[in-house]
């Protein structure tokens, strides 16, 4: 197998930069655009030999390190006891959101095997044919926690914070029983096949420094310590600069660095600790000069250091050009073979 992506995130050198994206699946490639015209979000995540194509075409065409594989964070949400829509344009959406702590009583132990066995039985079926590394994934507590008290994704999360200032206590234990039941789906992902466990706290950087440490950290660190040694495990968050020593606290093998902290800034912050990031997403719209001069500060700014794993600040965003994508693969590769 193709290590390099691996060996990256064990802070150790490599023959060249390791490439990934996050959305490397999904509307921007006309495939996936096709089968969409028959099956929606849901029923490609619910079948497995649908998710495999899925995750492995980005693969193919674009020669990354890494396959991550087609889901959703929302994706456990039915075995937690929240039935939740995926609805286009808009994300995903929970039928009866949690309100007041009588609402956690709503909340199910979550059983990997039996609410989620097409996520397993893809990763199975993927381990069979891949030679590249496949990452699996969940979302963090906060984000979880934020979908679920929402009702769907928010601009300012008053909800949310409204719930965890007025019931910290019931908060708490939202996020802690979110950190258990990521735990046993992370280590099933594992069981599985992954090589590699990724937890998104998509929503994270809504907070200040003070609600993280007191509302989340230690939820969070809780998922990571049930995880560590399991497998390599990377931490992502976005809006997330003034919070990179505190989820590093938090843990994660490697920290996933987005638009909002140049990629010299956070070396030097994280100390040894191995990056993913942090292209701007919408350079891929640019014209190739524009967009190779972005890739070149990137790659500038990790000064050659290992440990650095080359990617966006976030997901490839819908209409991105997919030559654009291939190529900004082929340009890291090149550029950092040594």
């Amino acid at each position: 197998m193709n290590d390099v992506l691996l060996k990256a995130l064990a802070g150790e050198e490599t023959p060249y930069t390791p490439v990934w994206f996050m959305r490397q699946a999904g509307r921007y490639q006309p495939e996936y655009r096709e089968l969409r015209k028959t099956y929606t979000i849901e029923e490609i995540v619910q079948n497995p030999e649908l998710t495999t194509y899925v995750t492995l075409l980005p693969v193919k065409k674009l020669g990354v390190d890494a396959a991550i594989l087609f889901a959703d964070l929302s994706t456990p949400f039915h075995g937690l006891g929240f039935p939740t829509k995926l609805v286009e344009g808009k994300g995903p959406v929970v039928e009866s959101p949690i309100r007041t702590p009588e609402d956690l009583k709503r909340l199910r132990e979550f059983s990997p095997e039996e609410d989620t066995p097409f996520v397993l039985e893809a990763i199975r079926m993927l381990k069979a044919e891949l030679e590249v590394p496949l990452i699996g994934f969940a979302g963090a507590p906060f984000t979880l926690a934020s979908y679920l008290i929402e009702g769907g994704p928010s601009k300012n999360f008053v909800e949310t914070k409204r719930f965890m200032y007025r019931y910290p206590e019931a908060f708490g234990e939202l996020l802690s029983h979110l950190a258990r039941a990521m735990a046993a789906y992370l280590k099933a992902q594992a069981e599985a096949g992954a090589d590699v466990l990724m937890a998104f706290d998509s929503w994270v950087g809504r907070l200040t420094k003070d609600d993280y440490a007191e509302y989340v950290k230690g939820p969070t660190k809780a998922l990571f310590d049930a995880l560590s040694g399991l497998r390599p495990t990377i931490h992502f968050g976005t809006g997330t600069n003034h919070l990179l020593e505190l989820m590093k606290e938090a843990g994660g093998d490697a920290l996933g660095v987005d638009t909002t902290t140049p990629l010299d800034e956070a070396r030097e912050r994280l100390g040894k600790t191995p990056v993913q990031g942090n292209l701007d997403p919408a350079l891929l719209f640019a014209p190739e000069d524009v967009l190779l001069k972005g890739v070149d500060r990137v790659l500038e700014a990790n000064l050659g250091r290992p440990g650095h794993v080359f990617n966006l600040g976030h997901g490839i965003l819908p209409g991105t050009p997919e030559e654009n994508v291939k190529r900004v693969v082929d340009y890291v590769h090149e550029r950092t073979r040594g």
